[in-house]
């Protein structure tokens, strides 16, 4: 109970730092390519993980690799469809990963039980609490997102394999400092690296947003199951609009208060009990 008390802890901490980044990705894909900003947060983020890669346990490289594939897809996608769709759409498309990990979990044969109406729950309050009838029509970047939602949903299944065989920090090391190695060769075929970018922006990413929050989610669903973990990170959208309004003055209209209050309650009704 205790493990899974503060897994939670973690990962509701982690869905409000999640919830600073929309905005500031957008900002920063506007001055400079997607590679470029996904390597260099994660090239940041790597230094506070180096110590780790000195003394990792027998069979790290794999699994840490496999993940920082599957993160590596994530936010190039994600930074690559912030070019051409809005914050807010990319939230609630991202937020698909909720209903994605259950099914991928019941096609593997395992059980969800309530976890399955609890996604569903979540997902409708994401899609009511992200909508704006002044949204363009569909578009690329939407497409890209998708990428983004699927990529997610298969992390976060694997993420609960490998985080219960090796200890959190190693394996998030191997996770961060395998990301930048992936993303580094994108990055110089696109030409992206140069100095005129946002540093502010970068720091903020690799610092927090990468190498604080991918541990803390490494450590997190080592307690707490992936159909909840999934279920728990559809807060970042809640957050990210508490942000908005209290930073920004924008206001929550009826519909997005709606939608907040049913991913809450579904948020509650998920992690209720804790897993046998």
């Amino acid at each position: 109970m205790r493990g899974y008390a503060l897994g939670l802890l973690a990962l509701n901490l982690l869905t409000l730092l999640w919830g600073t980044t929309f905005v500031v990705v957008k900002g920063a894909v506007e001055a400079m390519p997607a590679s470029a900003l996904v390597f260099l947060r994660f090239l940041v983020a790597s230094l506070f993980f180096l110590p780790w890669l000195a003394r990792l346990p027998r069979g790290a490289w794999g699994p840490g690799m496999e993940l920082a594939f599957w993160l590596l897809l994530g936010y190039a996608s994600q930074a690559i469809g912030l070019q051409s769709t809005s914050a807010s759409r990319s939230a609630f498309i991202t937020a698909l990963n909720v209903v994605l990990v259950p099914l991928l979990l019941s096609l593997a044969g395992r059980r969800v039980g309530r976890a399955g109406v609890a996604a569903l729950l979540a997902f409708l309050g994401v899609g009511l609490l992200s909508y704006d009838p002044n949204q363009p029509p569909f578009n690329v970047g939407d497409l890209w997102t998708l990428v983004t939602a699927v990529t997610y949903a298969l992390y976060i299944v694997r993420l609960e394999v490998h985080a219960k065989a090796i200890p959190s920090l190693p394996l998030t090391a191997v996770q961060v400092v395998g990301t930048a190695l992936l993303a580094g060769p994108w990055a110089l075929w696109e030409g992206g690296l140069s100095w005129e970018v946002p540093w502010g922006a970068v720091l903020y990413l690799g610092v927090v947003a990468t190498a604080l929050t991918t541990w803390l989610q490494t450590w997190g669903q080592r307690h707490v199951p992936a159909p909840q973990a999934a279920i728990l990170y559809t807060l970042e959208p809640v957050w990210a609009t508490l942000f908005a309004f209290l930073l920004l003055g924008e206001r929550m209209g009826l519909t997005g208060a709606l939608g907040a209050f049913l991913v809450i309650g579904a948020t509650l009704q998920a992690i209720r009990r804790s897993p046998a």
